[in-house]
């Protein structure tokens, strides 16, 4: 069985036992998670989520992804400015979908 659901301003598309990287959530590694706002399940689709419909995800790992480099640079001005960014993440696997 497929799923939709949202989280982190985002939607994932996912199905049972997929690992997935989403926005850094405030759950210890281990621990589950359920998603309640499911947009669509197999065939039913919600306005806006299916009622009653839940993804339960189990938390792997939290984590930051790659640097990656911020260039700033005007011509002629003598100005380069460089910063780095790592997007923090949490990697979950889909256990189950119920709906």
């Amino acid at each position: 069985m497929k799923a939709i659901f949202a989280t982190g301003g985002k939607q994932y598309y996912v199905s049972e036992n997929d690992e997935i990287f989403v926005e850094k959530l405030d759950v210890e590694p281990g621990k589950t998670i359920e998603f309640k706002e499911v947009l669509c399940v197999g065939d039913k689709t919600g306005t806006p989520y299916v009622d009653g419909a839940k993804v339960v995800c189990e938390v792997v790992k939290q984590g930051k992804a790659k640097k990656v480099l911020v260039f700033k640079y005007r011509p002629k001005k003598k100005y380069r400015n460089t910063k780095g960014h790592r997007q923090p993440y949490t990697k979950l696997v889909v256990k189950k979908i119920v709906g």
